[in-house]
Formats: structure tokens, sequence, C-alpha cells
């Protein structure tokens, strides 16, 4: 019994010894590549890891001249208010329904858009076509908002002249409730399609060409090749990409609807990031506004963790 004990107790540790040898000799075949990543890891601590201490403000009526050290304990109290306050729900629905709308169409377009481009024979009007598509990708938000308010604008912009001389009445996109969402995912379907059709171009271009060949012999036409060998081709990408979008179901955009909303449209547009800055940039509610987005983190990585079960569940590879 006391072999056998000794048994079970050694091979777990002889195993993590011989894991732990093979790791230092990874790190010291591959020293420089391993240095290579340092100030990437580095950067991460800093940024991402390093201000994780001031969650803790989360559970306390933080004081700016206290400081965490000094400020109240009260628990969850500050969830409970955010839970009730009538702002939250309206908040809460807005960020998810614009992200399911952006969702939908950053999920499909883009997949439509490289199988459309990759069957192109014309390499030089592909390029173009790949790099015009691409261009709006590069443009930060700031200056993109601020061709898109110029083109929107109620009394000078091209789009309501254009409306003025068929003889309609000028519209304000952007001080409509109406049309403010729409103006939302179509300038965001306009400035990222471009990103996720090279991802998927890239996928696309993996795919053996045998297996075209053989489609082609047993008759199929291009619609059934799309259909039958690239989309199967290009699965695992669609599937972790789908499982990231999903991950940030509450991230609607904060610059973009923070450089374009204004009060008139703040009861379809205000977001859960933007309702943080309000509350704890403006108003100084710092407690409020870290349980605000410590409560859609948490969303985040129990979405994350379902959908990637889920997916493995199925079959399919997940993120891990």
């Amino acid at each position: 019994m006391e072999q056998q004990a000794e048994l079970v107790m050694t091979k777990p540790t002889r195993h993590s010894l011989n894991r732990k040898g093979t790791l230092l000799k990874d790190i010291v075949r591959d020293k420089y590549l391993y240095l290579l990543l340092l100030p990437g890891l580095l950067l991460i601590l800093l940024f991402r890891y390093g201000p994780m201490y001031g969650v803790v403000i989360a559970f306390q009526d933080y004081n700016i001249y206290k400081g965490i050290g000094g400020s109240e304990w009260v628990g969850f109290d500050q969830f409970q208010r955010l839970f009730r306050s009538p702002d939250f729900t309206e908040v809460l629905t807005n960020t998810i329904v614009i992200s399911l709308y952006k969702l939908a169409a950053s999920f499909s377009l883009p997949i439509i858009l490289s199988l459309l481009l990759n069957e192109l024979k014309n390499v030089v009007f592909k390029r173009i076509a790949q790099s015009i598509i691409y261009l709006p990708h590069f443009i930060s938000w700031v200056i993109f908002s601020g061709i898109i308010i110029t083109f929107l604008n109620p009394v000078d912009g091209m789009v309501n002249v254009i409306i003025r001389n068929f003889g309609g009445t000028p519209i304000d996109f952007l001080g409509d409730v109406r049309y403010f969402r729409s103006v939302l995912v179509l300038s965001d379907i306009y400035k990222e399609v471009g990103w996720g059709t090279i991802i998927y171009l890239a996928a696309i271009a993996g795919v053996s060409a045998d297996l075209y060949e053989a489609a082609r012999i047993d008759g199929a036409n291009k619609l059934k090749q799309m259909w039958h060998v690239t989309l199967p081709a290009i699965r695992p990408v669609i599937i972790i990409l789908v499982i990231l979008s999903l991950a940030n179901i509450l991230e609607a955009g904060f610059q973009q609807i923070f450089l374009l909303y204004n009060a008139l449209v703040y009861d379809v547009a205000d977001i859960l990031d933007t309702y943080v800055y309000r509350v704890g940039i403006q108003q100084a509610d710092y407690s409020y506004a870290t349980a605000a987005g410590l409560f859609k983190s948490a969303v985040a990585m129990i979405l994350i963790l379902t959908v990637n079960k889920i997916v493995k569940a199925t079959g399919q590879d997940g993120l891990w």
C-alpha cells in the first residue's frame, strides 16, 4: 500500500518536473523570440492587469480625497443602486439592440464580400476593390464622425441638399430617434466591413485548389462550390470571430456613439460606456460607474465562456 501511495504521489510530481524542464529548455532555445514577446506582455500587464486593482472601488463609497484605502466599504450597494435605476434598464437595452444590429451586419456582409471578391478573375481590379473596401478601417472615428456630420448636416449637408433638390424635406439624421441607430449601423458597416473581409479572404486563400477541382469534376457550379467547399473550409475562422463578437455584445462602440450622439437621441443611443463616462467622469460618481463597468466585463466573460463551451460541445474548435 505504501509503495502504491508513493507511486501515486511521485508520478504527478515527475510529470510536473518534466513539464517545467521542457518549458525551461524552450525558453533557453527560443530566448530571442521570448524577448520579442516581452514588450507586449509588459504592456498587457501594465495597462490591462494593473488597473484591475481599481475595481475595488465598485464595492466602496469612493472618496477621491480619502483614496481607496480610506473610503468606506459598502459591499454590493452600488450594484443594487445600478440595477434599480430606471436609466440602467434603458441603457442596457440600447447597448444590446445596437450591438445585435452591428453583429448581424458584421457577421454576414464580410463573408459575402469575401466570397464575391474571391471569384474575381481580374487581379488588378480585385486588388483595387480590396483597397477601397479596406481603407476606411484606417480612418479614426474622430475624422470619420466629422465626415458623417458634414454629410448629414440638416442645413447644408450633401445628403439633405440632394433630398431638397428632389422636393423633399431635410432630415436631421443625427437628431431624430427614428434614424440615429440606422446611421450608427450603416456607418459602422462602411468603416469596418473591409477588416472582416480581409480576414475571410486570408482564410479562403488557404483552401486547397484540389477541393475546387474535385467539385468541378462532380458538376458543381460556382454557387455550389462556395456552399460546399469554401464555407466549410473557413468555418473555424467564422466560429472564432462569432465567439469574439458575442463576447463583445455589450461593446456597442463608445467612440462612434460618443462622437455622433446628442441629448436629443439619448433615449435610443445612450449605451453602457457613454453612461459610465457621463456618470463617472462628468458627475464624479466613480463607484457607481465602476460597478456598471464591472457588470459589463462580467457579462462579457460569462458570454465568451458559455459560447466557447457550446461550440466545443458541437464538435467544433473553440478559442481554447
